[in-house]
Parts: C-alpha cells; sequence; structure tokens
C-alpha cells in the first residue's frame, strides 16, 4: 500500500506511539516521495483509502531481503525489525489521523 511521504511518516510515527500497535516493513521511494507499506495478502480488494494505491499481490512466497529492492528507495521500517505487515485497519486508523492532523498543521499556515 503506497501513500505520500508526509502522510505516512506521521502515520509511522502515530503507529509508533500509539496502543502498542506494530507497523510492518515501510519503504520510502525517494523518486516518487511516497511510503510502501507492506500489508497482508488480500487487502487490495477492501482498500478504499483517498489519496492511496494498494496494490494485489498472490502473497505466495513474500521474501523481503534486507537490502532495498529499487535504486532510489531505501527502508524506514526494515524487514526483520517489524512484524511481517501492518493490520490493516490499525493502518486505516493512522492514515486517517495523519490526514487530519496534516489538513489542520496546514490550515495553521
Amino acid at each position: 500500500m503506497t501513500v505520500p511521504a508526509r502522510q505516512g511518516l506521521e502515520a509511522v510515527d502515530i503507529l509508533r506511539r500509539g496502543t502498542g500497535d506494530t507497523v510492518g516493513p515501510v519503504l520510502h521511494d525517494d523518486e516518487d516521495d511516497t511510503l510502501g507499506f507492506v500489508v497482508p495478502a488480500g487487502t487490495a480488494a477492501a482498500w478504499d483509502v483517498p489519496g492511496s494505491t494498494c496494490t494485489e499481490t498472490d502473497g505466495q512466497g513474500l521474501r523481503l531481503a534486507p537490502e532495498p529492492p529499487a535504486e532510489g528507495s531505501d527502508w524506514l521500517v526494515p524487514p526483520g525489525e517489524a512484524d511481517l505487515a501492518t493490520d490493516p485497519a490499525v493502518l486505516r486508523r493512522a492514515l486517517g489521523e495523519a490526514a487530519r492532523l496534516l489538513e489542520a498543521a496546514d490550515n495553521c499556515r
């Protein structure tokens, strides 16, 4: 699941300081200025969060290497330091809260 970096970074902070919910691996793509969250297979079928994209995969044999998968990207939360995937319901709430915080901050300018 990808989201603009600004919202994604805020969501990662929310997840880390939250109620013990954990965040799975997160990839930062510098070129597209996005964050990619690893979510469980099947999440894309019901994903409808505005401003984000969730790509369907077959979920078979997923292995995340410690090296970033593409040039211009780097792990914000590397595999091996996190759960296998972020719970979609928890991520949805964090992204919603992040969007509200960013909108409030933008309106204060």
